[in-house]
């Protein structure tokens, strides 16, 4: 993923933030030399510890079949991508120029987890994990924990297997139109307010965010 220096994450807390808002991702796991990677959609939780960057807690079914290539090779990238919206050419065109000469672009946040995968099978631990990512979801409750042995979920569990991430780097991008003049950012502003589509309104309070604070990271782009 190119990430431009107006494009990459202002700090940790910005990507952060988003992620923690943000628990549905493609799990990408290297296949057979010659193959493609096996490319899993799922919900996950992060957590932002231990280490670093924290880790990620996701369940999978046991017939699935890139368990073998994931043992073989554990490192493995989750991305997470949200709050896009296509932004249409006579929006972008500079002042003085015909409408139909803009360039029609993206607004989108990425964030890339790259991670080291532990398989968690013993049945105690991984119990104990489900039960987290479920109270991510349900913070309610009105879902019985998961127990070894014990209704009514005690005999499932054998037909899932945990996923432990351990998140060893990240790579951010909130693409806004950072490295735009400012009367085509407050152009695009009005008319995202105006068309109110679909994530136009999340984009538009990433837009709001990041004009306000500037365009020069003050973090690594990698996180």
């Amino acid at each position: 993923m190119l990430i431009h220096p107006w494009d990459a994450a202002h700090d940790e807390g910005e990507w952060r933030n988003w992620l923690t808002a943000h628990d549905f991702g493609q799990l990408a796991v290297n296949g057979p030399a010659g193959e493609p990677p096996w490319v899993q959609p799922m919900h996950f939780r992060y957590e932002p510890e231990p280490g670093p960057y924290g880790q990620v807690i996701t369940h999978l079914a046991r017939p699935n079949p890139l368990w073998r290539d994931l043992e073989d090779r554990p490192a493995v990238l989750l991305s997470v991508v949200d709050d896009y919206v296509y932004v249409p050419g006579h929006w972008t065109a500079p002042e003085g120029a015909p409408a139909e000469h803009g360039t029609p672009t993206s607004f989108y946040a990425a964030v890339q987890l790259r991670c080291t995968a532990r398989v968690v099978d013993d049945p105690e631990e991984k119990a104990l994990l489900l039960n987290r990512q479920v109270a991510h979801f349900q913070p309610e409750g009105g879902t019985a924990p998961a127990a070894p042995g014990e209704a009514p979920f005690g005999r499932m569990l054998s037909g899932i297997r945990v996923l432990r991430l351990e998140v060893t780097d990240v790579r951010a991008k909130f693409k806004y139109g950072g490295n735009k003049p400012a009367e085509i950012r407050e152009r695009v502003t009005t008319r995202l307010a105006d068309r109110s589509g679909p994530g136009d309104t999340a984009a538009l309070s990433h837009k709001a965010r990041r004009d306000a604070a500037g365009t020069t990271p003050r973090g690594p782009s990698r996180g």
